[in-house]
């Protein structure tokens, strides 16, 4: 690509109804970096600093240093070969003269390509880049037909399709408009205003003045990082005035960035005869329904007071607080009616009309699942010495705040209203802890529960949902996982992992699927055998997120992984002793033994026949398979798979000799059987841990 001359920042505006805030922020990016990629792609550019900017009723990138012509392509037409190019006089071939011809040119101005195959002729010729005015249009369609918009939309009596309505297009390079029509609308510097406080029409004279003129003229703030400082600074500002400090949940920041073109945030109040409704659903009615940011105290206790983020800047902002504050009471009145409703019953009085509540139409009500879960709670709490009374307790109770009015009118805080409820009817702290933290973790990634109780219930309700759903043919297909099984899977796997909790998925399996036979559905082999396939599948996306290679995962996959704290440990010590400098030599030898076993075609003995070794190295190499193997018995009895690791990195110098010295298929039947058998007991000793040889070759470290 030669060198273009002349450049000049790019300027799209792209200005529309309001847009889905939610999707803003993500549609914003995904503009700017299509519009670079496609100004790339055309020549225009290159390694482009962009800028994006987002508003309710806009999407704006600038480029920067865009060309004014696209950079020249040089072309390249190969002909005949020089051999028969010319004949032996050196005079052109009727070849050459023809290819010369077709590429519009004399024989004499072609040029010879060199290669290690042979030299022909070759045609050059520099083809001029294009003016960026023809480049520019079909670059911004470019990019917006890559948006990730998952229903786009028709209006007026055009054929176009976007996210929302498209009412104007600003397209300035420098200070030049591009001519050009995009989604049904024409090119031009008139960018639009602020609905109510700035001029209805901004003139736009070049693209580096963007910014400028519409927070001078137009009273926006187009760009989308600016206006969340904005708001957060003047949010925290009047959480401090109020007495305490805001909370600025970040979700909620970009909501209500992509809400509004310039913030102007208020301080409102609400009666503090609501701080006795949990806090949780006042919370919940301000950052959800409202849209907005609550403030705390030092302690993290919740003060009457909130913070709105107004659109415009009124002329009497008495009137917007108080506005705003007559919302909020009525919804929070709303919430105080749903929790003393509530509280007039107790969660026992509660459970009892959970079989009224359908859990699934094949595997019963919630009542039902409520029984199965008190006896795998009770399961797992006998093995793993938790107290059963509080966990058969808690499950009893777990699933009761469903059908209250809190959780009815606040889905998200199913749980935590169990929790409250439980109290109020004198629970015990660990059982109310335990029924909100059955549930957690809640997302992936999410916090896990830290009570014991809540471990042994959030394991036996997610494995309870995992076998009924696999009995029921609920699994999932493909990427469609309407019950959220893989979540669900992953959260068990954590919980065992992170709470070391040394458990077997399978027998967790068997003990979920004895709780359906009860109530008189049977799980066959199948779909007892799928369902714990599936949990352990879920290693291999968890521990990649976690930074281990795939290769460390399908080898200790390979040895067994049915207990999850198990696979952690071995993984870890596999990860480990792939940097040991004795680790690439055993494992391309456990690649070597694992070949030779698999190619055997006759019975490998299970025992070495020691009257049979003759050679020095197989005699050393048996007493250290048997030393080895002792020695390491105890360090994974107790799960030190590390040091079990370290100690057959000390087989290396004899497996090495052994290789070197002896012929293992010896042309005495009964000599290479006992060999085989040696190795396939040295195969044993490291798939005690791992399968090494899948390992791919490992760097060498100082081990």
């Amino acid at each position: 690509m030669s060198k273009t001359q002349g450049r000049a920042d790019l300027l799209v505006e792209v200005g529309t109804e309001e847009l889905p805030p939610a999707a803003l922020q993500q549609l914003s990016e995904a503009f700017a970096s299509g519009l670079a990629e496609a100004l790339t792609t055309a020549g225009l550019v290159e390694n482009p600093v962009i800028t994006p900017f987002a508003s309710p009723r806009r999407l704006a990138v600038r480029v920067n240093g865009v060309a004014k012509k696209g950079a020249d392509q040089t072309t390249e037409r190969r002909g005949p070969a020089i051999s028969a190019a010319y004949d032996e006089s050196g005079q052109p071939t009727p070849a050459a003269a023809g290819f010369a011809r077709s590429c519009g040119v004399e024989v004499a101005d072609l040029q010879t390509l060199s290669t290690d195959k042979g030299e022909w002729l070759v045609h050059r010729s520099v083809v001029p880049g294009a003016n960026a005015k023809t480049l520019i249009g079909p670059s911004i369609q470019q990019a917006l037909d890559k948006l990730p918009i998952p229903k786009r939309m028709r209006w007026g009596t055009g054929t176009d399709e976007f996210v929302r309505p498209v009412h104007w297009l600003v397209v300035l390079h420098g200070q030049q408009v591009v001519p050009c029509s995009v989604l049904g609308v024409a090119s031009g510097r008139i960018s639009r205003g602020h609905r109510f406080m700035g001029k209805s029409t901004v003139r736009i004279a070049a693209a580096s003045e963007y910014e400028q003129r519409l927070k001078e003229e137009g009273a926006i703030i187009p760009d989308f990082a600016a206006r969340s400082a904005m708001i957060e600074k003047q949010a925290i500002r009047l959480g401090e005035k109020a007495g305490g400090h805001a909370v600025i949940d970040p979700d909620l920041l970009g909501t209500v960035t992509a809400l509004v073109e310039k913030p102007h945030a208020v301080l409102g109040s609400f009666d503090p005869a609501f701080l006795k409704v949990p806090q949780e659903a006042l919370i919940s009615s301000m950052r959800d329904h409202q849209k907005y940011f609550h403030v705390v105290d030092t302690k993290g206790a919740l003060l009457p007071a909130f913070i709105t983020i107004s659109n415009i800047k009124s002329r009497s902002p008495a009137r917007v607080q108080t506005g705003n504050e007559r919302v909020l009471n009525a919804r929070l009145a709303d919430a105080k009616f749903f929790w003393e409703s509530d509280a007039t019953q107790t969660l026992a009085q509660r459970a009892q009309t959970l079989d009224q509540v359908l859990f699934h139409h094949a595997l019963g009500s919630l009542a039902d699942k409520t029984r199965r879960i008190e006896k795998l709670s009770g399961k797992i709490a006998q093995t793993i010495g938790a107290s059963e009374a509080h966990c058969l307790r808690a499950a009893s109770l777990c699933k009761a705040d469903l059908v209250s009015g809190m959780v009815g009118e606040f889905p998200d805080l199913q749980g935590t209203m169990g929790r409250y409820l439980a109290k109020h009817d004198g629970e015990s702290a660990a059982v109310a802890r335990a029924i909100e933290e059955h549930y957690l973790p809640r997302q992936a990634g999410g916090a896990l529960p830290k009570s014991v109780p809540g471990q042994v219930l959030a394991l036996a309700d997610r494995l309870d949902s995992l076998v009924g759903l696999f009995i029921a043919g609920e699994e999932p297909t493909g990427e469609k996982d309407p019950y959220g099984l893989r979540r669900a899977a992953l959260g068990v796997i954590r919980i065992l992992v992170e709470k070391k909790l040394d458990l077997d998925v399978a027998a967790l399996v068997e003990h979920a699927a004895d709780g359906y036979a009860a109530g008189g559905l049977a799980a066959g082999d199948d779909a007892k055998s799928q369902c714990t396939t599936f949990i352990l599948e879920r290693y291999r996306s968890l521990y990649v997120t976690l930074g281990f290679a795939q290769d460390e995962i399908s080898a200790v996959l390979e040895a067994g992984a049915r207990r999850p704290l198990d696979f952690d440990r071995r993984l870890k010590a596999v990860s480990r002793f792939r940097h040991h400098r004795d680790a690439p030599s055993l494992t391309a030898a456990n690649k070597r033994i694992r070949n030779i076993l698999r190619k055997s075609e006759e019975s490998i003995p299970a025992q070495i026949d020691a009257q049979r070794l003759s050679e020095p190295a197989e005699i050393a190499l048996s007493r250290a398979v048997i030393e080895t193997a002792g020695a390491i018995a105890p360090a994974i009895a107790k799960g030190d798979y590390a040091a079990a690791l370290r100690a057959l990195a000390g087989l290396r110098p004899v497996v090495d000799a052994f290789f070197d010295e002896v012929m293992v298929m010896a042309p005495d039947p009964a000599v290479r059987a006992n060999r085989l058998a040696l190795l396939g007991q040295l195969n044993q000793l490291f798939l005690g841990i791992a399968d090494i040889s899948l390992l791919q070759t490992p760097e060498a470290g100082d081990g």
